[in-house]
């Protein structure tokens, strides 16, 4: 995920600051994501009413609000078994 810039509109801002404003001042700014790309309005609305009280917080919001287009494979794991009655790889021991 990349700020493209935001971290420093993020550092600037007098805070607290209710998600709505920030959102206001903010919600076009457009953040890359793995699979596409999403709006600071589209995350923030995800997460309904907060106030944030420092800069981490609004990037805490961004980085825990983003959709399933931020991660790579859904539903992927390497490090989980092979479900029972499925034959997966073997299993390797580094």
């Amino acid at each position: 995920m990349r700020l493209n810039g935001l971290g420093d509109a993020i550092d600037r801002h007098e805070y607290p600051i209710s998600s709505t404003d920030f959102a206001q001042r903010h919600g076009d700014e457009v953040i890359e994501l793995q699979n596409g790309q999403e709006t600071v309005a589209q995350i923030l609305a995800r997460l309904g009413d907060e106030t944030y009280t420092c800069p981490q917080d609004v990037r805490d919001a961004l980085l825990t609000g983003v959709g399933h287009e931020a991660i790579g494979r859904r539903y992927y794991s390497d490090r989980d078994p092979s479900p029972l009655g499925e034959n997966g790889p073997e299993m390797v021991s580094f």
